[in-house]
C-alpha cells in the first residue's frame, strides 16, 4: 500500500514538473522544475529497486546537468522573446515529432508485452543476494569492457576540444610564468624600512 502510494506521488510530480518546465514563462523557474522532476524520477528508480539509476539522476542529471544549465540561462543574455517568436510558424512541425515519437513508444511498449516469454525471463537475470550497482559494475567491466572505454575516450575528446576552443591567445592579457614565480626569493618581494611615525609611506 506505501509503495503504490509514493508511485503515484512521485509519478504524479515528475508529469506535473516536467510540464511546468515546457510552460514555464521565465527560463529559471523551467530549470528548478526540471531539477524537481528529476529527483522525483529517482525516487521511481528506487522503488523499482534500480538505486544505481537513481544515483545518476541526483549525482549527474541534477548535479551537473541542471545546474549548468541554471548557471548558462542565469549569466548568458539571452533574448528569450525572440526565441518564442517563431513558436507559431513551427508549432505544426514540433507537434508531427511529438506524435511520432509518441507511436514509437506505443509500439515499442506493445512489442513488448507482446512477446511470448514471460516478464521475469525477459528481465536480465540477477542472484537475489547481489546489490543492483554490483550487478551493473560486472557487466560493464566485463562484458561492455570495450564501449565503456569507448565512451570514456569519446568524453575526453570532447573535454580536449573544449579546452582547446575556449584556451585561445588574447591580446592585453599577461600569461602566468609559472618558472618565475617559483625561481622568486622572499627578499626580492618584500622590503623592510623603518618608517618613521607622523609621516606617510612611500610606495
Amino acid at each position: 500500500m506505501i509503495q503504490a502510494l509514493a508511485f503515484y506521488l512521485f509519478a504524479a510530480l515528475v508529469i506535473g514538473s516536467g510540464l511546468l518546465t515546457i510552460t514555464a514563462r521565465n527560463p529559471v523557474h523551467s530549470v528548478l522544475w526540471l531539477i524537481l522532476a528529476f529527483f522525483n524520477a529517482a525516487g521511481l528508480m528506487l522503488l523499482v529497486g534500480a538505486e544505481f539509476i537513481a544515483m545518476l539522476l541526483v549525482i549527474v542529471y541534477v548535479g551537473a546537468v541542471a545546474v549548468l544549465f541554471l548557471f548558462v540561462v542565469m549569466m548568458l543574455d539571452i533574448d528569450f522573446a525572440e526565441l518564442r517568436a517563431g513558436f507559431a510558424r513551427y508549432a505544426l512541425f514540433g507537434l508531427a515529432i511529438a506524435i511520432v515519437l509518441v507511436s514509437e513508444m506505443i509500439i515499442a511498449a506493445g512489442a513488448w508485452s507482446a512477446g511470448s516469454l514471460e516478464l521475469a525471463q525477459r528481465i536480465a537475470p540477477t542472484p537475489n543476494d547481489m546489490p543492483n550497482i554490483q550487478a551493473v559494475g560486472g557487466l560493464l567491466y566485463t562484458r561492455y569492457l570495450y564501449l565503456f572505454e569507448a565512451a570514456g575516450f569519446v568524453l575526453l575528446v570532447a573535454m580536449i576540444g573544449a579546452i582547446v576552443l575556449t584556451h585561445r591567445a588574447r591580446s592585453g592579457v599577461r600569461p602566468q610564468n609559472i618558472s618565475e614565480q617559483v625561481k622568486r626569493r622572499p627578499q626580492d618581494a618584500v622590503r623592510n624600512i623603518n618608517q618613521p611615525s607622523g609621516q606617510g609611506v612611500e610606495l
